[in-house]
């Protein structure tokens, strides 16, 4: 078979097949069009699935001599040479939109520039021009798209259904005025109207407005001339897929998996598996160091360092999320300090005043402090975890000290007996003001213990189950990671060491980054079955100590050679706490459960377990007058 040139016509129908794979990105094209030429206010109209389009701006309009130039292919205002690529300020760029739409539809182009008398039109049949034409119409363009595809017939039939197609285009829609908050669009499907986004100069209004989510949080971050905005959910609020995670570079709506992952490892410890935020990021960088000409529908770009964006999106949503702006939307507003908010660490637990019998007070699990360890004093030598969370010294960096592994004990809140801090109105005079200003948990009253699991707490609205293990669990994760960026592991050193048995192949890989291990203070000896662990942090407990260890080595054996310590320390941290922290079924003290509700106050993210579990639900006094009728 001999070459031949093709003719225009089959080329321009190939070039249609690139630029508008679908009636959406038609619709992306044009708007992006008006956009450029300035347009504040941005009507759009579709109907059979994309296949009729009319879209209509109030931007600067041609003159006859760009209307006649516009279906033509490369054929644009945007650039004149080869080096204007590498610094676009506009969408459009490569002049082939107009031509390939024209190619394969029936277009009609209005447009009138400001100052003129009257508008001019003109008319294109599937690449057949006619004349320009002087008729009556606004200052600004429309363009009205009639029978896409019709000439072929072949891409006609890979259309989705009217509703899939529409569905694209709304979306699209959504990520063109998220893009560009300035601008107001209407959107209409059959002549009735879908959307109205007036112009705004908040980004969040916008997005809150589309998204129909509220309240949502903005926030930012940068990283070598790379910035970030965004806006986001709590992790309250979430998706079962990434479709809410919407990536605009430079203003353009992109698909990007690095800066997708950006969002999602900036949800790390606040989200369950399988969940997703409500999540928008405008990213802008020096033109220098994009690339938006590497894919037909410019759906996608590179970055000269991808890096330097991954960070810059990531510390604007980790940095905007561990201030916990939900919280006070979620939990209810605190009751008002009394001598029952009081909590004085250092003292023993004191008897309880309800005069009930002891059968009555296990079945509604009021616990008394000391029901489950007895009267006598932990050794001294043991530094248990909670001992070290309510330590209002500073933790010495990287202390090597000796530990007895007689006896395994239950893990347990502890009261320092060097420490004492009251939380009440009532005692500020006596004590000074607050060390932690946060009051959000230790302001509230605490009842008692419910299933020996919950504990039981009201504010002035609401009765507060909070899960005694997941909020401890939260607390050890935090203060491991807080020890881990200070580089300030305390470590205890075995008397005996502690030998776990592993499979060679565990072996193999904790031998692999033994190196490694010692930062987080964990040091061995390799033996015939396994390892003798020489020395731990302190704050894991004997019994989580095995299982804290499997993990590092599955999370070696997972990445191979890919390994790295520092990212794979949230699920390892994750899971030292879990092992480590008071359990589901333990008795706690009206103290204990106070002194944990101060730590809480320590950390924004105490609502969530590292797990991304909720820590706590609430049940208002309304809805409880109402149950009990005493409402309507």
């Amino acid at each position: 078979m001999s070459i031949e040139i093709l003719s225009s016509e089959v080329v321009d129908q190939i070039s249609a097949g690139e630029v508008v794979e679908r009636p959406a990105h038609m619709v992306k094209e044009l708007v992006e069009n008006s956009i450029d030429a300035g347009a504040t206010e941005i009507e759009v109209e579709f109907a059979q699935g994309g296949r009729w389009v009319k879209i209509q701006d109030n931007g600067s309009g041609m003159d006859a001599i760009d209307l006649s130039l516009c279906l033509d292919r490369h054929a644009t205002s945007k650039i004149k040479k080869s080096s204007d690529i590498w610094d676009l300020h506009s969408f459009g760029f490569r002049g082939e939109a107009l031509a390939s739409i024209s190619a394969v539809s029936r277009v009609t182009i209005t447009t009138r520039q400001k100052g003129s008398e009257s508008a001019k039109q003109l008319r294109s049949e599937f690449g057949k021009r006619q004349n320009i034409v002087e008729v009556g119409g606004e200052q600004g363009t429309t363009i009205l798209i009639e029978e896409l595809f019709a000439n072929t017939p072949a891409r006609l039939k890979f259309l989705k259904s009217d509703a899939a197609e529409g569905t694209a285009i709304k979306n699209c829609l959504k990520a063109l005025a998220m893009a560009h908050p300035q601008v107001g669009f209407r959107v209409l499907h059959k002549g009735a109207l879908l959307y109205f986004w007036p112009s705004q100069v908040n980004k969040q209004n916008r997005v809150e407005d589309i998204l129909e989510r509220s309240p949502l949080y903005i926030g930012s971050g940068e990283c070598e001339g790379f910035k970030a905005k965004v806006v986001v959910s709590g992790p309250h609020v979430t998706v079962k897929n990434s479709r809410q995670i919407w990536i605009f570079v430079q203003g353009r709506w992109v698909q990007d998996r690095g800066l997708q992952a950006a969002v999602t490892e900036g949800y790390r410890s606040l989200l369950m598996h399988g969940e997703y935020p409500y999540a928008v990021v405008w990213l802008t960088c020096p033109t220098s160091d994009v690339d938006v000409n590497i894919h037909p529908t410019k759906s996608q770009v590179k970055f000269r360092d991808s890096s330097n964006a991954f960070r810059a999106v990531h510390r604007g949503i980790r940095q905007l999320l561990e201030t916990a702006p939900w919280l006070k939307e979620l939990l209810p507003e605190a009751a008002t300090p009394s001598q029952k908010t009081k909590v004085i660490l250092g003292a023993p637990a004191k008897e309880e005043t309800l005069q009930f019998q002891a059968q009555e007070i296990r079945r509604v699990q009021f616990a008394q402090k000391n029901e489950t360890r007895g009267s006598d004093k932990l050794s001294e030598e043991v530094d248990s975890i909670e001992g070290m969370l309510l330590r209002s010294d500073p933790v010495q960096p990287y202390v090597k000290r000796p530990i007895s592994l007689s006896n395994e004990i239950t893990p347990s809140l502890e009261f320092p007996e060097s420490s004492s801090m009251e939380v009440s109105q009532d005692s500020r005079t006596d004590w000074g003001e607050p060390q932690n200003q946060n009051s959000n948990w230790s302001s509230l009253d605490v009842l008692g213990q419910a299933h020996l699991t919950y504990i039981v707490a009201q504010s002035q609205s609401a009765i507060v189950y909070i899960d005694q293990h997941a909020a401890h669990e939260r607390v050890v994760y935090e203060k491991l990671m807080k020890q881990w960026k200070s580089g300030s592991f305390e470590v205890q050193s075995f008397l005996l060491p502690l030998e776990i048995a592993l499979a060679e192949e565990e072996l193999e890989a904790l031998v692999s980054q033994q190196e490694e291990l010692k930062k987080i203070g964990v040091e061995f000896q390799v033996e015939e079955e396994g390892l003798s662990l020489t020395t731990a942090p302190v704050i894991l407990k004997d019994r989580s100590l095995k299982a804290s260890i499997e993990v590092v080595a599955q999370e070696v054996m997972e990445q191979g050679e890919s390994f790295a310590l520092e990212k794979s320390l949230s699920h390892i941290f994750a899971t030292m706490a879990c092992h480590s922290v008071v359990r589901a079924g333990q008795a706690l003290g009206i103290e204990e459960m106070r002194s944990l509700l101060v730590q809480m106050d320590e950390f924004p993210l105490s609502s969530f377990c590292p797990h991304g579990r909720p820590v706590f639900v609430e049940y208002s006094f309304n809805r409880l007058e109402k149950d009990f009728g005493r409402k309507v």
